[in-house]
């Protein structure tokens, strides 16, 4: 029996053991994930009696939209995002935790994210039994977990070439202003290298929410989108 169900069962956020047929797999440890968790103490509530703070609450985050918590006073990029529709499914909160301004333009996150799956995964099993029906496990989306898109460590490693990334850029830039002005579309001068690849593959497979950027990011191979992020990292 995987632990997160004994633990679960523990809490008594579980009626019944018919759900041990099931082929599923847990998020994580959440014991572990507590212990994660103490790197967003400083900005995020969770449990009974959670407030608002620097960052919202995360009650009942699992498959809530994003920008909902009432009375807390959103980016304009996490505006945007829940305009273009952004549910923070496991999926969605797993690429945020790994990158926050990889997935959401304009956050006001400043945390570096959490580069290690397990780390993730573990805080997400913390996270989800303060989401709504947890009893519903393992039937519930969250813990059903789907194909992660991950990067090849030789995808990141690819060094690109900026002289070929500014002749790539021409349909960037009617958008995206050189001098990193971001009045109505995020700057993307300027961005470390390892950033702009993670997000243009995000678009790619349609993780990240918005319909031209993801046909922009289809048309692109990995070393096309190393050479626009090698160019926009270095623009002057």
């Amino acid at each position: 029996m995987r632990w997160i169900y004994g633990m679960l069962l523990g809490f008594g956020l579980l009626g019944s053991p018919a759900w041990a047929e099931y082929d599923v797999h847990a998020i994580g440890d959440a014991e572990k994930g507590a212990k994660v968790f103490n790197k967003c103490k400083g900005c995020h509530q969770v449990g009974e009696g959670a407030k608002n703070r620097v960052g919202p609450h995360l009650n009942g985050v699992f498959d809530r939209a994003a920008a909902a918590v009432e009375g807390f006073k959103y980016s304009k990029g996490l505006q945007r995002a829940a305009d273009g529709g952004l549910i923070w499914d496991l999926e969605h909160l797993d690429a945020y935790l790994e990158n926050p301004k990889a997935l959401v333009s304009g956050t006001r996150m400043s945390f570096r994210g959490l580069k290690k799956q397990h780390d993730r995964a573990n805080v997400l099993a913390f996270m989800r039994a303060y989401s709504d029906d947890p009893q519903n496990i393992p039937e519930a989306a969250p813990t059903a977990v789907a194909s992660e898109v991950e990067l090849s460590p030789e995808t990141l490693a690819l060094i690109g070439d900026p002289e070929y990334g500014e002749y790539l850029s021409n349909e960037c830039t009617t958008c995206h202003q050189k001098d990193g002005s971001d009045q109505g579309i995020p700057s993307i001068t300027l961005w470390p290298a390892e950033d702009f690849v993670i997000a243009m593959h995000a678009y790619k497979v349609k993780v990240r929410s918005h319909p031209v950027m993801q046909m922009m990011a289809g048309r692109l191979d990995d070393e096309e989108i190393a050479a626009l992020a090698a160019y926009f990292g270095n623009l002057e």
